[in-house]
C-alpha cells in the first residue's frame, strides 16, 4: 500500500494499492473487468497525449529501446518500426498480441522473438530477459503471482511447445522449486496417447490463491489428437491438482450429448482464450471452444458438450457448478473464447452476480454468474438444418439472447453488396454471381456447403477473443466486434469427411486486394451495453478506410483486440487493421482521440501509474495476423500527459 496526501478543505488520508494503480494480471483484476481507477487522462486532455518511448522487441533492436531525445509526438518515433536496416522491421516483423503487466514499478511481458523480459516501465530500459530455447511464449501474455513466505514473487507463462515455466520476478531465473528445475511438462495426459499431437499455450494462465489454471492450444483438425482439458497447478511445486474434461468422459454430466465411442482422443474443446475468476466465491469461467474437425461434425453428432460453451467450475477442485453451450453441434468454428467479464447487474429491483460472454456469432450473452441463468432470457430458435452437409446431422435450434441485440451481422443476402465504390461493387456482384443462382448464403447459422457460401459472421467473428472492459459507474460494457463474412466451399475427401477451401483462391467475403469487405459498411464497431437493462447505449464505428476518398472513409474497420476502461472517462482501443490507436469518451461514444501508430494493434492497451507520478497508456502494435493486415512492426508504445 501507498499512502497518497490530497488537500482540499483540509488533508484527507486516503490509501490506494497496488492493483489499482498497477496492472497486475491480464484483464486488470481477477474478474477481467480492464477498469482502471487512474483518472489523469480524460477527455479534456486526451488530445495532449504524446508517445513515451517505444520498445522494440527484437533482441538487435535493444539500443533503440530508450525514448528517443526530446521525443514528445507522435512523429518523433513513428517511423521506427518500419525501417529495414534493423534486424526484423518491415517484413520480417512478427505479430505480437501481448498485453504486458505492471506490478510494482516493473513491466512484464512475454515477446515474439523467444523472449520474456522485464522493463522499466516509465523508459522501456530492460531490467532483465529470459531466452525460451524450446519453443516460442504465448503470444498473448503471462500472469504474475505474489508469492508467499514458500516461493517467491513469480511470473507464469506457457509455450508453444507444452511447457509451462516459472520465473523469479525479481530476476527472470527459473525457480528450481517448481516442476523440473521451473518448468512443467503439461503434454503428458493431455496427448491422448498420441506422442506427435500438438498442445501448447497462447495465452496466459490465471491464478487464484495458490492455483495456477491452463488452457490449452491444440489443432483445429484433424479430429483425434490432444485434449483441450483445462487443468490445475500448484504454484509452489508445479504438481498437477486438477484436470477438467472438456469433453466428458462416460458417465460425467454432458457425456450424454456424444455418440458411442466418438469422445474418445478428441481434440479441440479447449480454452485458448482467457479465464476469469470469481475470487469471493472461488469460480474459474472458462470459455471452451469448438470440438475438431472445424466445420465437419459427421463424426460427432450430437451437441457435443462442453464445445463453444462457458463453464462455471470450482477453482480449487475443477468441479462443474454449471454450463451454458452457446453453439450446439458447431461446425463453424464459432469458438468462445473472450474473457468473461464478472459485474453486478441491477435488474428489476435485484442485485444480480453476474458474468458476460462475447462470442463470434456477434451475440453477448448475460448470465447469473453463480446458477448460469440467462439475465435476459434466452430463446432457443429454430435454424436451417436442410443445408447441412451430406453425413452430418444438425442442430434444429440454437441459443439467441433476447437482449442484447446482435452485435454483428449475421445475415446476407445479393443487396446487400457494398456500393462503397463502383469497384468494389463490380468486384463483389461478379463475386457473388460466380455460380448459376449466387453463392449459397441466408441467416443466422446457415451452413458451410457444397455449393460455395458465405457465411457470416465469418468464421474468425462477430467478436474473436476480444477483450471487453467495463466501467462500474456508468455500469457499460465497451464490446467491439467486426462485419466480415467467409467465402468457402466444402470438399468431399475420399475418407468421406468434408474439408473447407476458399472459393478462387479467396476465403473472406472480400476484395483481398483492397482490405475492403464485400457488405456495405460498417466493417467494425464499438458498442456500449448497459448491463443493467441489456439494451445497447451507444455504438460508433470503428476504424477508417485509408484509400477512399476523405469523407468516405469512415467505414469502421475488421478489428481483433480489446479496450481498456478507465476512470478518467475514456475507453482506449486499437484492434483495427488502419493503424491507429483511439480514445472514446465512455459516456457518449464520440471519438476524442486517435493516433496513427506503427501498424495494427490486434492487442489490449493498459494502463498504470507511473513512479513519475504519470498515467501511461501501453498498447502492443505489431501488425499482420488473420485480417490480412500488411503493416509490420515490431513494436509496445506508451504514452502520457506532457
Amino acid at each position: 500500500m501507498r499512502i497518497i496526501w490530497m488537500a482540499s478543505a483540509a488533508l484527507a488520508l486516503a490509501t490506494i494499492s497496488h492493483a489499482q494503480t498497477d496492472w497486475p494480471t491480464y484483464g486488470h483484476d481477477l474478474a477481467g473487468t480492464r477498469y482502471s481507477p487512474l483518472k489523469q487522462i480524460t477527455p479534456a486532455n486526451v488530445t495532449k497525449l504524446e508517445r513515451a518511448w517505444t520498445y522494440h522487441m527484437t533482441v538487435e533492436n535493444a539500443a533503440v529501446n530508450a525514448p528517443p531525445p526530446n521525443a514528445v509526438n507522435d512523429s518523433a518515433t513513428a517511423g521506427r518500426g518500419r525501417g529495414r536496416g534493423r534486424g526484423g522491421f518491415g517484413g520480417g516483423a512478427r505479430q505480437s498480441q501481448v498485453s504486458p503487466l505492471v506490478i510494482d514499478g516493473v513491466m512484464y511481458l512475454t515477446t515474439a522473438y523467444n523472449r520474456v523480459v522485464a522493463l522499466e516501465p516509465e523508459t522501456a530500459k530492460e531490467l532483465w530477459n529470459y531466452e525460451v530455447k524450446d519453443g516460442a511464449p504465448a503470444t498473448r501474455g503471462l500472469e504474475f503471482w505474489a508469492g508467499d513466505g514458500q516461493s517467491p514473487a513469480t511470473i507464469f507463462f506457457g509455450t508453444s511447445t507444452g511447457k509451462l515455466i516459472a520465473l523469479n520476478a525479481k530476476t527472470g531465473k527459473l525457480i528450481p522449486g517448481f516442476g523440473n528445475e521451473g518448468m512443467v511438462d503439461m503434454k503428458p495426459g493431455a496427448q491422448n496417447g498420441m506422442p506427435n499431437a500438438s498442445f501448447g499455450l497462447s495465452s496466459p494462465p490465471i491464478v487464484y490463491k495458490n492455483v495456477v489454471i491452463t488452457g490449452a492450444h491444440v489443432q483445429e483438425g484433424p479430429s483425434f489428437g490432444s485434449a483441450g482439458d483445462t487443468r490445475a497447478w500448484d504454484a509452489h511445486t508445479g504438481k498437477l491438482l486438477w484436470q477438467f474434461h472438456s469433453v466428458p468422459r462416460p458417465g460425467e454430466k454432458g457425456s450424454e450429448t456424444w455418440e458411442g465411442d466418438d469422445w474418445k482422443n478428441r481434440s479441440g474443446t479447449n480454452v485458448w482464450g482467457f479465464f476469469t475468476v470469481d475470487k469471493e466465491r472461488g469460480i474459474v469461467y472458462m470459455p471452451f471452444g469448438e470440438p475438431t474437425t472445424d466445420y465437419w461434425g459427421g463424426d460427432r453428432k450430437g451437441n457435443n458438450l462442453f464445445g463453444t460453451s462457458l463453464v462455471a467450475a470450482d477453482a480449487l477442485t475443477g468441479k462443474l457448478k454449471w454450463y451454458f453451450q452457446g453453439v450446439h453441434h458447431d461446425t463453424w468454428d464459432y469458438d468462445f473464447a473472450a474473457p468473461p467479464v464478472l459485474f453486478d447487474v441491477t435488474y428489476k429491483g435485484k442485485k444480480i452476480p453476474a458474468v458476460a460472454e462475447l462470442s463470434k456469432t456477434g451475440y453477448l450473452y448475460v448470465l447469473d454468474r453463480v446458477t448460469g441463468a440467462p439475465v435476459y432470457g434466452v430463446e432457443e430458435r429454430k435454424v436451417p438444418t436442410d443445408d447441412a452437409l451430406p453425413g452430418d446431422v444438425a442442430s434444429p435450434t440454437q441459443p439467441f439472447p433476447v437482449k442484447p441485440p446482435s452485435l454483428a451481422r449475421n445475415s446476407f443476402k445479393r443487396e446487400d453488396i457494398a456500393t462503397v465504390t463502383p469497384e468494389l461493387q463490380k468486384y463483389c456482384t461478379e463475386l457473388f454471381d460466380s455460380i448459376p443462382g449466387g453463392l449459397h448464403a441466408g441467416g443466422p447459422f446457415t451452413h458451410y456447403n457444397t455449393t460455395p457460401s458465405v457465411i457470416f459472421p465469418s468464421s474468425i467473428g462477430g467478436g474473436n477473443w476480444n477483450p471487453p472492459s467495463f466501467d462500474p459507474w456508468l455500469g457499460y460494457l465497451f464490446v467491439n466486434t467486426m462485419d466480415f463474412g467467409s467465402l468457402n466451399v466444402m470438399v468431399k475427401n475420399e475418407s468421406g469427411t468434408y474439408s473447407r477451401q476458399g472459393v478462387n483462391g479467396v476465403n473472406r467475403f472480400w476484395n483481398g486486394e483492397t482490405n475492403m469487405p464485400c457488405n456495405q459498411p460498417p466493417w467494425g464497431r464499438i458498442f456500449a451495453i448497459n448491463v443493467n437493462t441489456g439494451d445497447i447505449a451507444w455504438q460508433s464505428t470503428l476504424g477508417v478506410t485509408d484509400s477512399l476518398p476523405e469523407g468516405k472513409q469512415n467505414t469502421g474497420r475488421p478489428n481483433l483486440g480489446g479496450s481498456l476502461a478507465t476512470a478518467g472517462g475514456l475507453v482506449f482501443i486499437g484492434a483495427t487493421d488502419d493503424s491507429r490507436f483511439r480514445a472514446f469518451e465512455s459516456k457518449t461514444g464520440k471519438e476524442v482521440w486517435v493516433t496513427k501508430i506503427d501498424a495494427g494493434a490486434h492487442s489490449a492497451p493498459i494502463t498504470f501509474q507511473g513512479k513519475d507520478g504519470k498515467q501511461y497508456v501501453v498498447v502492443t502494435a505489431t501488425g499482420g495476423g488473420f485480417l490480412g493486415d500488411r503493416s509490420r512492426a515490431d513494436t509496445m508504445i506508451a504514452y502520457r500527459l506532457p
